[in-house]
């Protein structure tokens, strides 16, 4: 970069957008080396690192539609990856738990997927990340916050008749 260029919050915006984009391609395809699909993937992800969840928790933690989640969930319990269990305190709750089975076939692909992301961040020093860290969480706080904002607040009577 030429001395005296400016990162503008629209170039910046830019090349968040471009890593995002290449990043997140390659994070997919890493998911599918593991033979899971991205859902399936991130639903054993939660439960490995997060402990039984009901199906409502779990669709928090994986942002998915609840016909999704629910199709996933049928998938792996006839896999054999997890099971629906009853709750005492709630007998209408179902909780999923995986099975040993898909403790250990988690654990693998969550392992493997670690080490290809690993690869793709060992461009960047440790300083490096724990900067960029940093610097996304604040972005991100501040955007959230800007966007609870704007949700929040009383519309005006033009922008009522916009919608």
């Amino acid at each position: 970069m030429k001395k005296g260029s400016r990162i503008t919050a629209p170039r910046l915006w830019l090349v968040i957008l471009k890593s995002y984009r290449v990043l997140s391609l390659l994070a997919e395809q890493s998911i599918a080396n593991t033979g899971l699909c991205l859902t399936d993937f991130a639903a054993l992800e939660a439960l490995l690192h997060k402990g039984p969840l009901t199906i409502t928790q779990m669709q928090e933690k994986v942002r998915l539609a609840s016909g999704s989640m629910t199709a996933a969930v049928d998938r792996l319990e006839k896999l054999g990856l997890v099971v629906r269990k009853s709750t005492p305190s709630d007998r209408r709750a179902r909780v999923l738990e995986l099975t040993v089975k898909g403790k250990r076939l988690a654990t693998s692909s969550f392992e493997k997927h670690a080490k290809d992301l690993e690869a793709l961040m060992s461009a960047m020093s440790e300083k490096e990340m724990e900067r960029l860290h940093e610097s996304l969480k604040k972005l991100g706080l501040l955007a959230a916050n800007k966007l609870e904002e704007q949700e929040t607040r009383p519309r005006s009577s033009k922008e009522r008749a916009r919608k």
